[in-house]
């Protein structure tokens, strides 16, 4: 079983992450250091049927009193009434700052009961077990927690650390199509800013079909990138800006689209493409990258272009509010070869004209 180990020192957080299969069913033994506490798992209407009554079986061997809320499958949960749903939640099951909250489900309900988890009680034990491929391989890792704002995604948000991340490589086997191509497209963008290996092998094999065997070990890689950046910039100063390549148009998308309508990792894909588009114009990203990258979302069934009728000027306007703007401009980042990139400045009126 990989064991992936992530530090994040300017929290003094260190915490492993386990991949393999089965581990949903053999999770005792990882929940024994919370025996004689209370726990709260968060799931979604679709996660919880699937996999609560296991998670709360091995908790409860373990010697941990659990109980369940489910929230709506879905983006738009990820908001302030959702939020005060799980606020009311913990309260009525008297977790105290001892206690344990556990996200089992995508994104959305890592990153919503993560940060309900930091601002409960000023923060109470977290634990991360992903069940889609984009969580396993992105955002259950390095401690973002936010939920959205009607402006902007994760415009309401802070770090905070799981202690525990559980990768049960099972759980993919119930995800549709679709987000299988969402995680996909975060796997992807790995290879894009920092593993030019990683990018061809992907490359070579050229489908789904063709990656599937060989997924365990894309998880643990892609983990592994992602514990690497978060240990060299755990509050997103710097470098791990990196992370966000296809992010800031992707971000823009889903809003103006209405949260929900593209997931998340079909957005990346798409602002991928764009953003290598916009470095070639720049003469920051070589030629030819952006077809490559586009071939490559292609085989995998992935979208690369942006939906027709969307305004450019309500775009950039959006985008203006990125989380990783600075002033007057925006921290774009632009791919300088396949493996590896940089933040590239852009004014609004940059973005609206590139667009």
């Amino acid at each position: 079983m990989p064991i992936v180990t992530v530090s994040a020192p300017g929290q003094e957080s260190r915490y492993d992450i386990h991949i393999g299969h089965g581990l949903l069913a053999a999770a005792a033994p990882l929940f024994a250091p919370y025996r004689g506490r209370r726990a709260m798992i968060v799931a979604d209407e679709h996660t919880a049927p699937l996999y609560a009554g296991v998670l709360l079986a091995q908790l409860e061997a373990a010697g941990v009193s659990a109980g369940l809320t489910t929230l709506p499958a879905g983006e738009t949960t990820k908001c302030p009434e959702q939020l005060s749903r799980l606020y009311d939640a913990f309260l009525d099951a008297h977790l105290t700052r001892t206690d344990l909250v556990i996200a089992l489900g995508g994104g959305v309900i890592g990153d919503i009961t993560g940060y309900a988890a930091c601002t409960y009680l000023r923060g109470v034990h977290f634990v991360q077990v992903p069940t889609t491929l984009l969580a396993q391989v992105d955002s259950s890792v390095g401690g973002k927690v936010a939920v959205n704002h009607p402006r902007g995604k994760n415009l309401l948000g802070a770090f905070y650390q799981p202690e525990l991340v559980l990768i049960d490589c099972d759980t993919l086997r119930t995800l549709d199509a679709r987000q299988v191509g969402a995680g996909l497209g975060e796997v992807i963008k790995y290879g894009c800013i920092a593993d030019a290996a990683l990018f061809e092998r992907i490359e070579a094999l050229g489908s789904r079909e063709a990656l599937l065997p060989a997924l365990d070990e894309v998880i643990a890689r892609c983990c592994e990138i992602k514990a690497d950046y978060v240990r060299r910039d755990p509050f997103d100063h710097g470098v791990r800006m990196q992370l966000n390549f296809g992010h800031t148009l992707a971000h823009a998308l889903e809003n103006a689209m209405g949260y929900g309508t593209l997931l998340h990792g079909e957005a990346v894909a798409i602002g991928m493409v764009a953003a290598a588009r916009w470095g070639e114009a720049l003469g920051v990203t070589p030629a030819g990258c952006a077809e490559r990258i586009r071939r490559l979302l292609t085989a995998y069934d992935l979208m690369t272009e942006r939906p027709e009728g969307l305004s450019p000027d309500a775009l950039a306007a959006t985008m203006a509010l990125d989380k990783k703007a600075e002033g007057a401009v925006v921290r774009t980042v632009m791919l300088t070869e396949i493996g590896a990139c940089t933040a590239v400045p852009l004014t609004p009126d940059q973005l609206r004209a590139l667009l």
